[in-house]
């Protein structure tokens, strides 16, 4: 049985800002775009999210809902610096780190023979040292598989540390909330209510071949999850599936002309993006994404090779006639073929 620690960094952008100004611990803080660009929030501190402030909210919003919250512009290179530092003390631990993001990683230390083999130990060195020689704090879940340990990481966040040993998984997993599993959003969240389901014990009452009927493939993802089952091994590669460039503009876009003369600049902003691959992998699809005044967003997608830009003009008016108003936000990307074995991009 693995034995699998999901480390999380709480608030990583927010932390690293109060460590290094100790006045803004206290208060209400957000990195984020000014509301003059329409920026959004990419993360607050927890002062700021007693007021409803969260990630992916717009600045304008997180304001009128906390007026004298305090916004900073991200600095990506010191917290790209930060995280090397964090990540190089996982690595003192085991060298099977899979990176999720600058701020979160899964370690598997089912080999490791360091604090007498026990993943709840090395978890309380690793939250231990990146206080201490970092300055900012990582919660974290131990468990033997990613399903649980990602899931008990959130558990007692902040600063939080829970574990789930195999004679617990049982129990833990009937009890949780089925939101609570990764891919259930907003809408899937609402059909599987509206089925009876809002805890794993209700997914075990319904046969496979229904949750495959109502949610196809990921019925049955659903079905694994709702037992704790998870065989997903930690990867030390990333593998780079897309790239992709958006825009948020300033002035709502009124209508699909406006969005047409804005799609050149961006394909040739994804093509720059996609020229600095090393090396650039293959093309297998493009996408055009939509955020409309109102907020709602859609995505279209062409499968299949990419040989002139005509397919996104294609995608931009099949996804403006889903909402056939004002554009606040347009983004166009390319899905990308799977990269040779030792072509594998790692998150440095």
């Amino acid at each position: 049985m693995r034995k699998i620690i999901h480390c999380d960094c709480d608030c990583f952008y927010a932390a690293v800002e109060m460590r290094d100004n100790p006045a803004l611990a206290d208060i209400p803080i957000a990195i984020g775009g000014s509301v003059e660009r329409r920026g959004v929030v990419a993360t607050c501190n927890y002062p700021a999210r007693a007021y409803g402030i969260h990630s992916a909210m717009p600045t304008a919003q997180a304001l009128k809902r906390c007026p004298h919250l305090t916004l900073i512009r991200g600095d990506m290179p010191k917290y790209k610096a930060v995280a090397q530092q964090v990540f190089a003390i996982y690595r003192d631990v085991t060298e099977l780190v899979e990176p999720l993001s600058l701020d979160e990683a899964y370690l598997d230390v089912s080999e490791v023979s360091a604090h007498q083999g026990s993943a709840t130990r090395m978890a309380e060195a690793i939250r231990a040292r990146v206080a201490r020689e970092v300055g900012i704090t990582v919660s974290a879940g131990v468990a033997p598989n990613k399903f649980l340990a990602k899931i008990a990481s959130d558990w007692h966040k902040p600063d939080g540390l829970c574990v789930i040993t195999p004679d617990a998984i049982d129990d833990f997993v009937r009890a949780l909330p089925v939101k609570k599993i990764h891919g259930v959003g907003p809408r899937t969240g609402e059909k599987l209510k509206a089925l009876g389901i809002t805890t794993c014990d209700d997914v075990r009452k319904r046969s496979l071949t229904e949750l495959v009927e109502h949610f196809g493939r990921f019925g049955q993802r659903l079905h694994e999850l709702s037992w704790g089952h998870d065989e997903r091994p930690v990867k030390i590669h990333r593998e780079r599936k897309s790239v992709s460039t958006e825009q948020t503009y300033p002035q709502d876009l009124p209508g699909l002309d406006a969005c047409r003369r804005e799609l050149p600049a961006l394909i040739d902003d994804l093509k720059r993006r996609y020229q600095r691959l090393d090396p650039p992998p293959g093309v297998r699809g493009a996408m055009v994404k939509i955020k409309f005044n109102d907020f709602t967003q859609t995505t279209v997608e062409h499968a299949g090779a990419i040989p002139d830009d005509a397919p996104f003009a294609a995608l931009l008016s099949a996804g403006w006639q889903r909402g056939k108003r004002p554009v606040r936000l347009l983004g166009v990307g390319y899905r990308l073929a799977e990269p040779a074995p030792d072509t594998q991009l790692t998150l440095f």
